[in-house]
């Protein structure tokens, strides 16, 4: 490249977290249409999920995902990895394996040198690399906004999908990845965050969950999902709606980035965490004496964040020792499924 450095994030409207249309928007768009039905697709649009599954034989199911959306951060190269990484999360949340992946770009060619889509790509293909996964073709764009992702195929057991939905009372919650990334991905923005924690947080959202997927495959879960762009009571309100059962979150827990809610005191709240609040704050209680700053963080918008596992109680304190023996460092138990009140989260 030549010239100044871009600035990726200047380059977007609302960057700082991964943005996802609001649920009401979806279901009406989606509401009446006349979807194609077939008796092997195990997980579709019936109940929106992390990922469809199809099964192709009685011990062989395709696990199939996409994601992408602008830059959070500068550097194009730590932008493919994250990207990437956010994609594959889909199918280990779904207890998948990803096998393939099909590039999703939309570049500005007009006024972005070819050398940053590049450098996106090489940083995707890193993340690939890493979790096993072969790159097999995509497609490109010509289009205002830079963006990237990734269309992904992943396998896994017909009897061994997890899904959002098969909660059981008693079960203890646990979250491998830190909150905050929104909040945090603003202040990069806004030129307040310093090298070292940019560094951190763009390394955890880098990172793959495919260690924690590893460790999840030795035990019996009940349900899982990845932490994305509806923040953890946006996709907790997901898990809990139609469920019978109801949640209680122990804030005092919750793994963050302790910058987060610095800057969450300042008033340095992406947009997204609003809507996330908008569109599901009707199915949470919070206790009066949690503050506003663990509130907000509760409603932040993730990029590629941890998977939230429900594993029966008799077996968390094991998973929590086998995730963190694994490396994955922030795991932690932050609430259990609850009988009553149904449909609803209390955050304690």
């Amino acid at each position: 490249m030549t010239g100044e450095p871009i600035r990726l994030t200047q380059t977007v409207k609302g960057a700082g977290c991964a943005a996802k249309l609001a649920p009401g928007d979806l279901d009406r768009a989606l509401c009446g249409l006349d979807l194609p039905v077939d008796d092997n697709l195990l997980v579709g649009l019936e109940r929106a999920d992390d990922a469809g599954v199809y099964r192709v034989s009685d011990d062989l199911a395709l696990v199939q995902t996409l994601d992408f959306f602008p830059p959070m951060v500068d550097d194009p190269y730590a932008f493919g990895r994250i990207a990437a990484a956010n994609a594959l999360s889909d199918i280990y949340a779904m207890g998948g394996t990803p096998k393939t992946a099909m590039n999703i770009v939309a570049f500005p060619a007009k006024t972005m040198d070819i050398s940053v889509l590049r450098a996106v790509i090489e940083g995707g293909l890193a993340t690939m690399r890493e979790a096993g996964v072969v790159l097999v073709g995509g497609h490109t764009i010509d289009d205002p906004e830079l963006k990237y992702g990734l269309s992904v195929t992943g396998y896994v057991h017909p009897a061994k999908i997890l899904t959002k939905k098969q909660l059981r009372t008693g079960d203890k919650l646990i979250l491998t990845k830190p909150l905050g990334t929104g909040i945090v991905c603003t202040a990069i923005k806004a030129g307040l965050a310093g090298t070292e924690v940019t560094e951190r947080v763009i390394g955890n959202m880098a990172t793959l969950n495919r260690v924690t997927a590893e460790v999840m495959a030795d035990f019996s879960l009940n349900a899982c999902t990845d932490i994305t762009g509806f923040g953890l009571l946006g996709h907790l309100a997901e898990m809990v709606v139609d469920s019978g059962h109801g949640m209680r979150i122990d804030s005092a827990t919750l793994p963050h980035y302790p910058e987060a809610l610095e800057w969450a005191a300042m008033g340095l709240i992406p947009a997204g965490a609003y809507n996330n609040k908008k569109f599901r704050g009707n199915f949470v209680t919070f206790v009066e004496s949690v503050v506003q700053t663990r509130r907000d963080l509760c409603f932040d918008p993730q990029t590629s964040g941890g998977l939230l596992i429900a594993v029966a109680a008799g077996e968390a304190d094991s998973l929590l020792f086998a995730l963190k023996a694994g490396g994955v460092a922030a795991a932690t138990i932050i609430g259990e499924v609850v009988a009553e009140p149904q449909e609803m989260i209390l955050v304690a």
